[in-house]
């Protein structure tokens, strides 16, 4: 069975480029996969800018440069340590993460996350995504943040909240059950930035 909320895309045009990365979360203990997180954020942001039309010569051009750069690291570290923390460990299925690139009126970076979940987890975080849609993205946040001062879980949502409001962030995500296990649900999360 497969769910899709939000503004997910299904398939990438095959001619525009892209960047998938593969991560076997229990093969490090969580703390120590934090700094290879960021390591692979980073670069996937290195690979993203190669792609942006470069003028050395234009410092309005190099500070959005950088400032989209920021977006990107910021978007992919957040998508790959919440792919991790909430991993699935007690199956044999591995994290995927990656940035595709879709160029209509400007350019968009999709960044992606997939992590295996079960199944009340998976109904668990429908329930906020169903919230976040539904929502007004600044009022939520606030509420959010009330809240995690009293979760101990570590759910708390304000990555998301922050791609929405900071970097008008549009969110999609794929919940789809695998085939060969019906206790392991796949939850790919998309975010699309223009650039």
């Amino acid at each position: 069975m497969t769910e899709i909320f939000g503004d997910f895309i299904a398939e990438f045009p095959p001619e525009q480029d892209s960047l998938e990365l593969t991560f076997t979360p229990s093969s490090l203990p969580i703390v120590r996969r934090w700094r290879n997180n960021r390591l692979s954020a980073h670069f996937i942001a290195d690979y993203f800018s190669n792609f942006l039309p470069v003028n050395d010569d234009d410092p309005e051009q190099q500070n959005l440069i950088k400032q989209s750069k920021g977006a990107v690291i910021y978007v992919a570290n957040e998508l790959l340590e919440n792919a991790m923390k909430f991993h699935e460990d007690d199956f044999s299925y591995k994290v995927k993460f990656g940035i595709h690139f879709v160029e209509n009126i400007q350019v968009i970076a999709v960044i992606l996350a997939m992590n295996i979940v079960k199944p009340e987890m998976a109904d668990s975080f429908k329930i906020f995504i169903k919230r976040i849609l539904s929502s007004d993205p600044k009022e939520l946040y606030i509420q959010q943040i009330e809240k995690s001062a009293e979760a101990e879980d570590g759910s708390s949502g304000l990555g998301l909240l922050t791609m929405i409001n900071d970097y008008g962030a549009k969110i999609g995500w794929k919940f789809e059950t695998m085939p060969d296990n019906p206790d392991a649900i796949a939850v790919t999360t998309l975010v699309q930035i223009a650039i």
